[in-house]
């Protein structure tokens, strides 16, 4: 069955004749997230834990179709498309991580969420841990999936192995000008369908709709721009990182989430020099795109580490 079936044109997205997919039991909203419109779909037990989950590229909010049922039958499950991402605003603005996460955090507010759990995937971790150093007086907890993040976990230089190098290289081609918005527009299919079948472990794990339904979303209405713009600006993330950690560290719980065949083979190693209390996992058979290949898995390591002591 195609489970980008249930997609129809909403009349409140911001992003023109971009269809929205359903996922049964949840809902779709838009927020004013301190002047730009987020698309979050929520759904579960709104007096439970709340969880938010952040996307990476190339993808949006359907990363988490898999995770999503299972959190919510003990949790306020939230998924949040970042600014350009899926069917929210593509504003131009500065796609530093710390200006997202601001955004992100007032769509979260605008939901009626006061505090909650955060989970971040690629670039949704980007932007998690930047938000956590913002806010995290109003966070539970920090879960990141297999980033390399601006002056945290990704290394300085892009490696030239042919054997690790397949896994960085887009950084640095994204970062020159023009150049990607040159090469890729009209071929985003090609190139969302490379990094979701080589960054997989099973080829597989993707079909032709979902990579349709993501390279729709990176072709519309800025949504190539704003993706590149988050690496164009990942200097900046970087430098504003370090600059908040000079003044302090996460002291809230972080569980970093690597995979077998990930790009990053510890997360929770990677990210305990700056933080208080980080324990992490390996989930087994998987490459990059961990919600997708291994959703119970994923929604089983959250589930243990999130608490419902509110």
């Amino acid at each position: 069955m195609n489970e980008t079936a249930g997609a129809a044109r909403v009349s409140g997205s911001p992003v023109r004749d971009l269809p929205v997919p359903d996922l049964a039991g949840f809902t779709h909203r838009w927020v004013d997230a301190g002047g730009v419109r987020l698309h979050a779909v929520e759904g579960g037990r709104t007096d439970g834990p709340a969880v938010v989950l952040l996307a990476g590229f190339p993808q949006t909010w359907w990363a988490w179709r898999k995770v999503m049922p299972n959190l919510a039958h003990r949790f306020h499950a939230i998924a949040i498309d970042l600014p350009g991402q899926g069917h929210s605003e593509r504003p131009d603005i500065s796609y530093d991580t710390h200006t997202v996460a601001a955004h992100v955090h007032a769509a979260v507010k605008a939901l009626g969420v006061s505090s909650y759990w955060l989970v971040g995937h690629d670039i949704g971790a980007w932007v998690a841990f930047s938000l956590a150093l913002k806010y995290q007086s109003q966070l539970r907890g920090l879960a990141l999936l297999d980033a390399g993040i601006p002056g945290i976990t990704l290394p300085d230089a892009v490696p030239t192995d042919p054997e690790q190098a397949w896994k960085t290289w887009h950084f640095a081609f994204h970062l020159v000008p023009d150049l990607p918005e040159t090469l890729l527009t009209g071929r985003e299919r090609e190139y969302v369908g490379w990094f979701l079948k080589v960054k997989a472990l099973s080829p597989d794990t993707f079909d032709g709709a979902e990579i349709e339904q993501y390279a729709a979303s990176l072709a519309a209405d800025g949504g190539l721009r704003a993706s590149l713009a988050y690496y164009r600006d990942a200097a900046a993330s970087a430098q504003k990182n370090h600059e908040v950690l000079e003044q302090q560290r996460l002291t809230v719980p972080v569980l970093g989430i690597s995979s077998s065949h990930g790009s990053i083979p510890d997360m929770a190693a990677s990210i305990r020099p700056w933080a208080d209390h980080t324990t992490g996992i390996v989930v087994p058979d998987a490459g990059h795109f961990i919600p997708d290949e291994q959703p119970d898995a994923v929604a089983a390591a959250l589930s243990g580490f999130i608490t419902e002591d509110d």
